[in-house]
């Protein structure tokens, strides 16, 4: 069944090792913060009756996680409460495991809790319960799997060709063709990373929506260019920031839910000439 796991560079603990070992950390009933986000609402109010709907912004959630800790004695339970505190003590990862392996992450850090009462909380010396209370900056939980599309030179000449394309039209300098996003895992819009492999001239992709994002610079052969669009940076193989090199009023823009869309193009191409589009599906609720 699925489950939670909290994890760092250096230490995975397993919020479900009770139920299938018998001794280590168990996540109890009662987590609250693993539902709908908290909202800050905008409306505006005139002169007239009511007000009228102009966004909404996700704010950051608190998670509280009701955990058991049980061990075979009271050294192992020093143990085990240490890794948790040094778990807790820089931001960490919290993850819900779903039964493929696969899981849903975000990022975290310790908002409070970690306490507990003698003899109220805890039964002798090898085990206790308590209730820590996490911070997640970002509303959004993020899937460990990274989906991708492709798109490369598959003969002679300028035009870009490959299977995942829907259509394509070549004329003698520019290749455009309709990438195909299957973003169906995603309850949220989703931020594409944008692989250009050189040689290549002027980089295009545009949303479903009509959204443009140019760049309008030169990669040679063996380079590679990276638009990363959830952090708005473009940067070469060598870090170089190429930013400056996009056209005016670049927009970053995500991937809808669902299947969709977008026209993808680059010029001058050869054979050794790729675009690839990866991202990596939200929601904003995990269960």
């Amino acid at each position: 069944m699925p489950h939670l796991l909290l994890t760092n560079p250096t230490d995975t603990i397993n919020l479900d090792d009770i139920l299938h070992t018998g001794t280590g950390t168990q996540a109890l009933s009662g987590a609250t913060g693993l539902g709908l986000p908290p909202v800050s609402a905008q409306w505006i109010e005139g002169a007239g009756d009511g007000a009228v709907y102009r966004g909404l912004r996700l704010r950051s959630r608190d998670v509280d996680l009701p955990i058991h800790l049980l061990t075979r004695n009271r050294q192992e339970l020093q143990a085990l409460l240490g890794r948790l505190e040094m778990m807790l003590a820089e931001p960490c990862e919290l993850r819900f495991v779903d039964d493929d392996g696969t899981y849903w992450s975000t990022s975290v850090a310790w908002q409070g809790g970690g306490g507990w009462t003698y003899g109220v909380d805890t039964t002798g010396t090898r085990d206790l319960t308590t209730v820590v209370t996490v911070r997640a900056g970002s509303p959004y939980w993020t899937y460990s799997r990274t989906f991708t599309q492709r798109i490369s030179n598959a003969g002679g000449g300028r035009g870009l060709l490959a299977g995942s394309l829907v259509r394509l039209r070549v004329s003698p300098s520019q290749a455009i063709g309709t990438m195909r996003l299957d973003n169906g895992a995603s309850t949220a819009p989703a931020y594409p990373v944008w692989t250009v492999h050189g040689p290549g001239t002027t980089f295009t992709a545009v949303s479903p929506a009509g959204q443009r994002l140019r760049w309008t610079g030169t990669l040679s052969a063996g380079e590679i260019l990276t638009l990363d669009a959830r952090t708005g940076t473009v940067v070469d193989s060598s870090g170089v920031n190429r930013y400056a090199e996009l056209a005016a009023a670049p927009r970053f823009w995500p991937i809808p839910p669902g299947v969709s869309t977008a026209e993808v193009s680059l010029e001058n191409t050869t054979t050794a000439s790729s675009i690839t589009c990866s991202w990596q599906p939200r929601r904003r609720v995990v269960i």
